[in-house]
């Protein structure tokens, strides 16, 4: 007999969501499909359909879902810095952070068959809304006087390529090889990069903060 779909309307997307992150996790992205997420969410085949018309529809909806968690990461990371300067710092190392603790979402957020605004809306606007607030800090380091404002957008650009830089090194465990190397942690090395980069910027050079 077929699998009963025994969730509520609403539990039901959130448990097929949370499948599909269970095989990204255990055999890869290129395995989901929508009867293999209703099979490890123990519904029928036809119950995905009942939220997402498409593989790509569900890859949509996970992106965005990473995107909000990402945005609101951030966002509690920012509000316990003492200032934009150590506001950005943390923000750089947060990224590394959800990006190892969320790599099933990571591996998704940034596909490129999702960059198209026309066909995903909300995974764009998730996007979008994430990267207000990395905006957001950068204009109130250039209010502060540590970012100058003529550079403000690009220096924005520059904030989120270290960091998921970094995060990419991170999820294809190349940042762990290269920190056992040095004789140090992931996240030490990436507190040394990032600060490394704030001392450019505002011209000290120096790593030893």
């Amino acid at each position: 007999m077929p699998p009963k779909d025994r969730y509520h309307h609403g539990d039901l997307r959130e448990e097929l969501l949370r499948a599909s992150l269970q095989l990204i996790e255990s055999e890869g992205l290129a395995a989901v499909s929508l009867r293999k997420v209703a099979r490890e969410a123990g519904v029928s085949p036809g119950a995905p359909y009942h939220h997402f018309a498409d593989r790509a529809a569900l890859m949509s909806a996970l992106a965005a879902r990473g995107f909000e968690l990402l945005g609101a990461a951030m966002t509690s990371v920012r509000e316990t810095a003492p200032d934009p300067r150590a506001a950005l710092i943390a923000m750089a190392i947060g990224y590394v952070d959800f990006a190892r603790d969320h790599a099933a979402y990571f591996r998704i957020m940034f596909r490129p068959e999702l960059s198209q605004p026309e066909k995903h809306p909300d995974t764009e606007a998730a996007g979008d809304a994430a990267f207000a607030v990395l905006e957001s800090t950068v204009a109130e380091a250039v209010a502060s006087g540590f970012l100058p404002a003529a550079d403000a957008e690009t220096m924005a650009l520059a904030w989120w390529s270290l960091a998921h830089g970094m995060a990419a090194l991170t999820v294809d465990g190349k940042f762990a090889l290269r920190a056992t190397q040095s004789g140090t942690t992931p996240q030490e090395l990436t507190a040394r990069i990032t600060r490394i980069f704030a001392d450019l910027i505002d011209g000290r050079g120096s790593s030893g903060h």
